[in-house]
């Protein structure tokens, strides 16, 4: 490791960052990083590019009104070179670009400073911007800011994002139409005359490669051959993007983002409309002022040490060091009164308890890997689509504890949701962190919504659907990392699947007999008909009841793990009811199912169903998909549905019934009435109880 300290060279057009370790070039005033220098290779990004398409922030911008995901691309050009910092421990730079008035509708009203940070003995760089909209600035929409490194094709083969999703990648040209064909999405292409035969036949697509912002912390390439047609690098080299904290991302934990793929393409994704649609488009509103900090990110590179041999050591040496930088944040070297130190910032810790009594009636659940965060003040879930502020989430420990380090000064709410229940809790009081503040909620209660006890219960609510049955890609179309994978969802065309296993009737799943795992499809789709036509698609829950209370009201819960231009409705016992007991109306962007998740925007409903609706014995419950103007229309993910009784009033106390049967999708079908007993009821207790469908508990 060198020990040179930190040098800045400033030359007519470019400065250069060098620690002895690794150069790096950047233009003046434009602030793009045209060229890394490390191990002896001239430069790790793509020389054929043109200087200002190596490494760069960009983003997307479109005017106040403008509806949709898409805009102008504007990559960020600085205007103003500045240095704040040169010592022989750290070097920063800044890049600066500010907006006036006359150059309203050429530019994005930002004043945005990009900065470039060098440390001594550091193998890297660090980068991060300073995004402003004054008040008196037009309102307008930003659907994506990110910062993108574009790596040279000739050396840079290999892909690692996790464990489990690390590959030998196509190389670009393989995606162009006379090597690849272009399927249902412009990002997907079929591989049909690639240049290395190993790739012929499989499908590449870039959303394959996504992460949840909580397990997106490093992802990045390997210099290393995957063909015995290309000789070995004499060196193999790692390049990495780390990203230590997700509080500057939009979103939350769950959020998904782009990582890295063919190109071969490295991102840091700030804000991302993918997977969540219109709802996540930060929408900055007339006299209303913004300023938010992106990063650091740190740029990490690597190589073989002397007793190593095994290139996939730099994936093992890059987790490493992501570690560090994690235990690092809040970094103390950026020279910006606007990124808050860690004497600037507080904490808050408590223990989270849910009280359910129909699971255990003398007593509190532990929240047990419940995700506890905070996020600027809003409502139930609001956190899932907040970008102008800041996040700040933890999981709770097997007790139910929770503490939140290095927290910005601000106002929030606290928020959480337990897998395993549905609903979410949210706290409407103002958590104010001041600097140095140790804040103790103590011992705070979950209350999920119920009515009384489960009678059935499809799926798991954890706001996936990864627990329903996911079918095998047609062996036409398929990704071979994928195969025999968990992530087995990932594949493409998985939508198309559903009208090949179903080609003539709709799902049907009969409680108590049909299996989740097995029996009930993870996205409910259109199916297409002849002619590139599409039709939508009704699914039946058949079920049996012992006893109807007529007077009463049943309560359906539907939780969606996402939804895309879809329309759901609600019908009992009646295929043909007009109008439907229940329609969520149009809803969702989400584009999951064309990008190969399973999770996206969280939707819960709760629907009453009036005990005349039902009957004594047999009865369906049918779930129609209307919308059918494509292939990737539906709803992925009934979470769980639950059938629920109120809690049946007796001389004894009260009867727990709970029957679990797990359906599929995100979605919570709790059924519920309420009745006496009394002494006019001249039934058997075990025919009041058979009311509750299929008991495996009862507490007394």
């Amino acid at each position: 490791m060198s020990s040179q300290a930190v040098q800045l060279h400033i030359e007519d057009d470019c400065v250069i960052m060098d620690n002895g370790i690794v150069q790096v070039y950047i233009s003046k005033p434009g602030g793009f990083v045209t060229r890394i220098q490390y191990n002896g290779i001239d430069n790790l990004l793509e020389i054929l590019n043109e200087s200002d398409n190596r490494g760069y922030w960009d983003l997307v911008w479109s005017e106040a009104g403008s509806t949709g995901t898409t805009g102008i691309t504007e990559p960020i050009v600085g205007t103003c070179f500045d240095v704040k910092v040169e010592n022989e421990e750290q070097v920063e730079i800044s890049f600066t670009r500010m907006w006036d008035p006359c150059l309203e509708g050429e530019l994005s009203p930002l004043n945005i400073d990009k900065r470039y940070v060098m440390l001594r003995n550091s193998s890297g760089f660090y980068s991060y911007a300073i995004f402003e909209h004054l008040q008196e600035w037009p309102a307008f929409n930003i659907p994506q800011i990110r910062i993108v490194f574009k790596l040279q094709k000739d050396k840079y083969h290999y892909m690692a994002i996790a464990d489990n999703r690390q590959r030998c990648m196509p190389l670009p040209e393989d995606r162009l139409p006379d090597r690849g064909e272009e399927l249902a999405t412009p990002e997907a292409v079929w591989l049909v005359n690639p240049i290395e035969s190993e790739f012929l036949g499989e499908v590449d697509d870039k959303y394959q490669y996504s992460s949840d912002n909580k397990d997106l912390k490093v992802h990045g390439w390997i210099s290393i051959s995957c063909t015995t047609e290309t000789s070995e690098p004499p060196s193999p080299t790692g390049f990495w993007v780390i990203i230590p904290s997700n509080e500057f991302r939009s979103g939350g934990p769950v959020k998904q983002n782009l990582t890295s793929h063919v190109g071969p393409i490295s991102l840091a994704m700030f804000l991302s409309a993918h997977y969540a649609g219109e709802d996540l488009v930060l929408k900055l509103q007339p006299n209303e002022p913004w300023k938010k900090v992106l990063g650091p990110v740190f740029v990490y590179v690597n190589t073989l040490l002397d007793d190593q041999e095994d290139p996939l050591w730099l994936w093992e040496d890059a987790k490493d060091q992501m570690t560090k930088e994690v235990q690092s944040w809040p970094y103390d070297f950026p020279d910006s009164v606007d990124f808050q130190k860690s004497d600037q910032r507080g904490s808050v810790c408590g223990t989270l308890r849910v009280r359910d009594m129909y699971l255990n009636i003398d007593d509190c659940i532990l929240a047990n890997g419940a995700y506890v965060g905070l996020a600027p003040p809003g409502d139930a879930g609001s956190w899932q689509i907040e970008c102008k502020g800041y996040q700040f989430w933890t999981r709770a420990d097997e007790e139910g504890y929770f503490s939140i380090d290095n927290i910005r000064s601000g106002d929030y709410n606290l928020y959480a949701w337990v897998p395993g229940f549905i609903g979410e809790y949210w706290n409407n009081l103002v958590l104010t962190i001041t600097p140095g503040c140790e804040i103790n909620v103590g011992d705070i209660t979950y209350e999920p919504p119920r009515d009384g006890p489960t009678l059935w219960e499809i799926g798991i609510p954890d706001r996936s659907a990864a627990e329903f049955y996911v079918p095998d890609p047609d062996p036409k179309y398929i990704n071979k990392l994928y195969v025999n994978h968990p992530d087995k969802f990932r594949q493409y065309g998985l939508w198309e699947r559903y009208a090949e296993l179903y080609p003539n009737e709709d799902l049907v799943y009969t409680v108590g007999v049909s299996d989740y795992e097995n029996d009930w499809f993870f996205a409910q789709v259109t199916r297409m008909k002849e002619h590139s036509t599409y039709e939508g698609t009704t699914w039946q829950i058949r079920f049996k009841l012992d006893y109807v209370n007529t007077s009463g009201i049943y309560k359906l819960r539907l939780a969606l793990a996402t939804a895309h231009e879809a329309e759901l409705q609600v019908r009992v016992n009646d295929p043909n009811q007009d109008p439907p007991i229940f329609t969520t109306g149009e809803i969702g962007n989400d584009n999951t199912i064309a990008r190969h998740g399973i999770h996206g925007l969280y939707w819960l409903y709760n629907i009453d169903v009036s005990g005349l609706m039902l009957m004594e014995g047999d009865n369906v419950l049918y779930l129609t998909q209307t919308r059918a103007t494509g292939p990737f229309q539906g709803i992925i993910s009934i979470s769980s549905l639950h059938l629920h009784l109120r809690s049946l009033k007796l001389s004894c106390g009260y009867f727990l019934l709970i029957s679990r049967l797990h359906l599929l999708y995100d979605v919570v079908l709790c059924f519920r009435s309420e009745f006496m007993v009394d002494a006019g009821d001249k039934r058997p207790i075990s025919s009041i109880l058979a009311a509750a469908q299929g008991t495996d508990r009862m507490n007394a």
